[in-house]
């Protein structure tokens, strides 16, 4: 049993260090997206500083190696699905914050943590997600967003896993590191400096 999950994070670490913004930005723009804008190797600051169709592989990358190392998971350790799938995403999360494979310098995981919550339970993210759409729409800032969601992400866990203390410990953790990940965000919002997301601007209005 401990073999194997420990293959579920090793799985999981290897996976999520396949950053997708900063594995995109090298390949189309031949540059490093963590030296653009904020610095941060995630959609938002790759969607600020570059835009177009390959802001949409960036978003298939970091949701497929959510997906495919949750279902290897499974098959590593078939006695407890939930179990295999949290512990590999959990991983995962760490890999896509700090890939080994990239300075330890990655994104704040918003996206990997979604792709987990449609994963395990479906209405986590039916009701996390809508809640990211609506502070967003009504600040255009992309930070609340993800402080309210990743706040509601980890309340959900409990009530969907309440049978599952592992589970939602673990679900409870990877919002709790989310929001750590934003702390110097937390810091512009409280002062008002915070910079707003505007989809329909171009890379050169912004």
């Amino acid at each position: 049993m401990i073999l194997r999950i420990i293959a579920c994070v090793v799985l999981g670490y290897l996976f999520g260090t396949l950053n997708g913004a900063i594995v995109i930005s090298k390949l189309t723009q031949h540059e490093d997206v963590r030296k653009k804008g904020s610095g941060n190797a995630g959609l938002t600051n790759f969607l600020r500083s570059y835009g177009g169709w390959s802001t949409l592989l960036v978003i298939v990358i970091d949701l497929g190696k959510m997906v495919a190392a949750c279902l290897l998971a499974t098959l590593i350790y078939p006695e407890d699905t939930d179990i295999a799938k949290m512990t590999a995403g959990v991983a995962v999360q760490f890999g896509h914050i700090f890939p080994i494979f990239f300075g330890l310098h990655g994104g704040k995981g918003i996206l990997c943590s979604a792709a987990l919550a449609l994963i395990m339970d479906w209405r986590i993210f039916a009701i996390a997600f809508p809640l990211f759409v609506i502070i967003f729409v009504l600040t255009k800032l992309v930070s609340l967003g993800s402080i309210v969601a990743a706040t509601a992400y980890g309340v959900l866990f409990v009530v969907f896993f309440a049978d599952k203390p592992v589970v939602w410990a673990m679900g409870v953790f990877m919002a709790a590191l989310a929001i750590f990940m934003h702390r110097s965000n937390i810091v512009r919002l409280i002062k008002g400096e915070e910079r707003k997301t505007h989809l329909h601007k171009s890379k050169n209005e912004e």
